[in-house]
């Protein structure tokens, strides 16, 4: 279906796709719409002559005229190809459990529009278009989170997208769920035949874990921001000592992301307008004196998962790849998903270790030798008529457990499939899915040291004259303002996760 693109239209290339655009495309409630550059559909007409060629050659070539899989020896005759190419899909379209989100979805039909716009994949621009149709009208296939173990790709998930453009199965489409064939009668659009390779060209490929790590990602990017300024408040709470923070201790270390904490840090408390009260102990617990160092490792590590997360988002990972300048078509393992699985499980580890050391510092809020106010940050004079943040610590102490248990790496395993043809999988799809569980958790961990230390320093009349710190203290007094009598808090826990994600955005936050 032809349509004319906005000039600030997202034009995918294939090579120049952002962590930021993905999440723009996914997560925005007015997204962006995209396009294909000229130049990709150049390069995606270019390669699907040649799986013409091949075809009229009556080449033996894998997945265009062969069976799958263990099934590869088995030779398809030219009447069969395009029945071959639906069988794939309604066949690998064997998801199950609870659906992906639709931003979860729209993230994988923008990472394999993507990498077909690479001009590798051997398909029509018909195919990619119908993929833009599908993002520029917010129809969202209903993709099923189980049944991928990252090899050949994740090929249950993305073949249910695959499925909703071929008319079949269920999308969600202005909030409601209906039938593929009619969102596709809606937008004027009839389903796609798909012809030879091209099936298989929209499931090769672990942009289903892709998308999952990348949005768990963009969060923690977010949060780690937000937590340097949960430290620094608790620190404030507690009257840490600031040389904990002093640059100098990170410089003859070196590293990058403690560097950056503990910079971060030490401005926080300088800003605050607040005179240093002279040290209570000669060393802080390690939750205290430490953040820097595991605050600074976990911002290592995001580092290093986005530069992969941004290769892997801009990659070709088909299997067969054409390559039109050299006229040949080379099978291999691109569609492999170890990158996407050990970066997924490396950032759960560090998510899991910065949630450990928070809890650790609100354990230390509720206590009256640290907080410099009540037991369990009661309102004054009120203990034992109010249990004040008690279960709100019990709480934490269950989601980083559970995180804990999260955390054990899915890359470590691996279950032959297919009769033993594809005996070494990568399981990226449940590590990067369990990440995004890893992640939630710990943005609720992060909220309730938040609300402890405003607490802390309300009843213990140590706020923050001005600052970031100050500022987020106003936020905090909004939402939960004295005299913290007992009361349900949930939902203000959740607010107070809102206001840190917002706080953990350089283009929007405090920071």
């Amino acid at each position: 279906m032809a349509r004319k693109r906005p000039s600030r239209s997202l034009r995918l290339d294939g090579a120049s796709l952002t962590l930021d655009d993905l999440e723009r495309v996914a997560r925005a409630e007015k997204p962006p719409p995209v396009a294909l550059t000229p130049r990709a559909l150049r390069e995606m007409a270019r390669s699907e002559k040649i799986v013409r060629r091949a075809c009229e050659k009556n080449r033996t070539v894998y997945g265009i005229n062969t069976g799958f899989g263990r099934l590869a020896d088995v030779r398809i005759g030219p009447k069969e190809r395009r029945l071959l190419q639906r069988n794939l899909i309604l066949s690998h379209a064997a998801g199950v459990g609870p659906p992906c989100t639709r931003a979860e979805v729209r993230g994988m039909m923008l990472l394999r529009l993507n990498t077909l716009a690479k001009g590798y994949s051997g398909v029509r621009t018909a195919v990619a278009e119908r993929l833009v149709d599908f993002l520029n009208a917010d129809v969202s296939p209903v993709v099923p989170r189980r049944g991928s173990v990252g090899a050949s790709g994740d090929l249950a998930p993305m073949a249910h997208v695959a499925l909703a453009m071929i008319g079949e199965g269920t999308v969600e489409m202005a909030g409601r769920r209906t039938t593929a064939r009619r969102a596709l009668a809606h937008l004027g659009l009839r389903p796609l035949v798909l012809e030879a390779k091209e099936g298989l060209a929209l499931i090769n490929g672990v942009q289903a874990s892709t998308a999952l790590l990348a949005l768990s990602l963009s969060t923690t990017q977010r949060l780690i921001e937000a937590a340097d300024m949960v430290a620094a408040l608790n620190a404030l709470a507690t009257g840490a000592r600031p040389e904990s923070f002093d640059p100098r201790l990170s410089r003859v270390r070196s590293h990058p992301g403690q560097k950056t904490s503990a910079q971060r840090i030490a401005h926080y408390l300088k800003s605050t307008g607040c005179r240093a009260a002279a040290p209570e102990r000669v060393q802080d617990p390690y939750c205290l004196r430490c953040s820097p160092q595991v605050h600074g490792v976990s911002r290592d590590v995001i580092a290093g998962v986005v530069e992969t997360c941004e290769i892997e988002m801009n990659a070709a990972t088909d299997n067969p790849l054409v390559f039109a300048d050299d006229n040949e078509i080379i099978a291999g393992g691109n569609f492999h998903g170890a990158p996407i699985g050990h970066a997924a499980d490396r950032l759960a580890i560090a998510v899991t270790d910065v949630a450990g050391i928070g809890e650790r510092r609100l354990a230390l809020l509720l206590d009256p030798a640290y907080n410099h106010a009540t037991r369990f940050l009661v309102p004054p004079r009120s203990e034992g008529l109010h249990s004040g943040l008690m279960m709100w610590q019990v709480t934490a102490a269950a989601l980083v457990s559970e995180m804990k248990t999260l955390a054990h790496p899915a890359s470590v395993d691996s279950i032959p499939t297919s009769m033993g043809q594809e005996d070494h999988v990568s399981m990226s799809m449940w590590a990067a899915d369990k990440l995004g569980q890893i992640v939630e958790r710990w943005r609720i961990v992060l909220a309730i040291e938040l609300v402890a230390a405003w607490r802390a320093l309300a009843i213990g009349r140590r706020l923050p004259r001005r600052g970031p710190l100050a500022a987020l203290v106003g936020r905090m007094r909004a939402i939960h303002p004295p005299p913290f009598e007992d009361a349900v808090l949930g939902e203000m826990v959740e607010e107070a996760a809102r206001i840190l994600e917002l706080t953990g955005n350089p283009t929007g936050g405090q920071t």
